[in-house]
């Protein structure tokens, strides 16, 4: 099923929903960027509200937040790619424990800034990254009732197709359950898997290739681990 979207001042957009596929094993991958979270935040870009904090410390990257976090991985990307890594919303009766907000920014963008440039600069509310040009997911938003993939046209709007607004249950979060994520961006493609399931394969006709990765979040309370970017072997 092709779908024309708005056509942005930048780039028009075209997305096309590929099938849900359960269980698939992961393919082997050549290493591009990892991080141990052993050595602070030296390969981190943090922008937050005032109230909380992010911490790399000990292999674990923690964001406790009040009003809103962004945390850029400060290299560019460029396609093919892989993005992995293991995070669990804390719900252990903490001041900023809500299970909400698992979010992500990838393959991002900022037209206003130079080509290849960071989009960081922002306060970390999260109105001022609509005029990015990204992939998005919301895991578990608006207090856990929905899980959304949007594609931002880099013109302030945010596209959302009834099909990747999910609300059943098993889309939703888990308390204090480690998350495996992965996030493929292929040729003219891009992925969300969770433990191994496919939530999201979205095909893309103006595909962006290249940009920045960050975790996002508010009001949460974040634990991550084994962060790591890798290119995909070719399919055999």
């Amino acid at each position: 099923m092709s779908v024309r979207w708005r056509r942005a001042s930048l780039l028009p957009l075209g997305l096309l929903c590929l099938p849900i596929t359960p269980l698939a094993a992961e393919p082997s991958a050549a290493a591009l960027f990892a991080d141990d979270f052993s050595h602070g935040l030296k390969q981190w870009s943090v922008e937050q509200l005032p109230g909380g904090t992010v911490i790399a410390q000990d292999g674990i990257l923690t964001i406790d937040d009040v009003g809103g976090a962004t945390v850029w991985f400060r290299s560019r990307l460029t396609a093919p790619l892989e993005i992995s890594y293991e995070v669990t919303v804390v719900m252990q009766g903490g001041p900023h424990d809500r299970l909400s907000d698992l979010n992500c920014f990838w393959m991002a963008q900022d037209p206003t800034q130079p080509a290849g440039a960071l989009p960081a600069g922002r306060s970390g509310k999260f109105s001022e990254y609509d005029n990015l040009l990204t992939y998005y997911v919301g895991y578990g938003g608006n207090n856990n009732t929905t899980t959304r993939f949007r594609r931002y046209d880099g013109s302030g709007d945010r596209p959302l197709l009834p099909e990747h607004d999910r609300r059943d249950p098993a889309w939703l979060l888990k308390p204090n359950h480690p998350y495996q994520i992965r996030i493929v961006v292929q040729t003219g493609t891009t992925e969300y898997w969770r433990d191994g399931e496919k939530l999201f394969s979205v095909q893309d006709l103006y595909p962006l290739t290249s940009g920045y990765f960050a975790f996002r979040t508010v009001r949460s309370h974040l634990v991550i681990r084994n962060f790591k970017i890798t290119t995909p072997a070719p399919a055999s």
